[in-house]
């Protein structure tokens, strides 16, 4: 699965550096040359992040009918660019991100690397990834194990014939197919239901295991 952008400029040369840096972060682009025309085409089209060249002629017309677009948990990053002309529009635009022309390589790698992430963030807030591992948890000093069913961002879902309450502790390890950091933390019982599945919400979790967590599900995102 790859992630979509739309570009608004006529400056190809603008255009085919970005269309070369978003092609090797896996983004797809669409670009659009009328900002009226691609203001009909977001309110049909599913798209992760816009790139707006504040040099043409509508783009801030554009700019503000795409703000109520960005309100909200699913909000899409909106990067703006501009020649000298622009730049102190530019920085009380509100955008989430902006950088001026001529495009710096480095400078754009650096922006839309950022905007990625942003996009990654809202992507994989909801998603939960099937893995069928084995997961060793440890409650009031004692050890049980558990059937790991789901990874996500938050937490963990589990099948495991302890009764385990809502609200109860756990500390809990498990591996990662591909991956060789071990991850540990805390975690508490959000939900369980009577077949024994459980739905456990991290509570504490290392930067090192969280940053080797937040990869996994990305390849997995990726691959799907």
């Amino acid at each position: 699965m790859t992630l979509e952008s739309m570009v608004v400029s006529r400056d190809w040369q603008e255009v085919s550096v970005l269309e070369c840096i978003l092609g090797g972060m896996q983004i797809g682009v669409d670009v659009e040359t009328s900002p009226e025309e691609a203001r009909r085409k977001l309110s049909r089209t599913k798209i992760d992040a816009v790139i707006v060249d504040y040099d043409l002629a509508g783009a801030d017309a554009l700019v503000q009918t795409f703000e109520p677009m960005r309100q909200g948990g699913d909000a899409i990053p909106l990067v703006l660019m501009s020649g000298p002309q622009h730049h102190d529009q530019l920085r009380r635009s509100g955008a989430d991100f902006y950088f001026e022309k001529p495009v710096s390589v480095e400078q754009a790698v650096h922006t839309l690397a950022a905007a990625r992430n942003l996009i990654l963030r809202g992507r994989l807030r909801y998603h939960r990834q099937a893995l069928q591992a084995h997961v060793s948890m440890v409650a009031n000093r004692k050890q049980m194990d558990a059937e790991l069913v789901n990874v996500s961002r938050g937490g963990i879902g589990v099948r495991t014939k302890e009764n385990l309450p809502i609200g109860e502790v756990v500390r809990l390890r498990f591996s990662l197919p591909g991956r060789k950091l071990v991850v540990q933390g805390q975690a508490a019982v959000a939900w369980r239901r009577a077949n024994g599945d459980v739905g456990l919400r991290f509570e504490e979790l290392a930067e090192d295991a969280h940053n080797e967590l937040q990869l996994w599900l990305e390849g997995r995102y990726f691959e799907s």
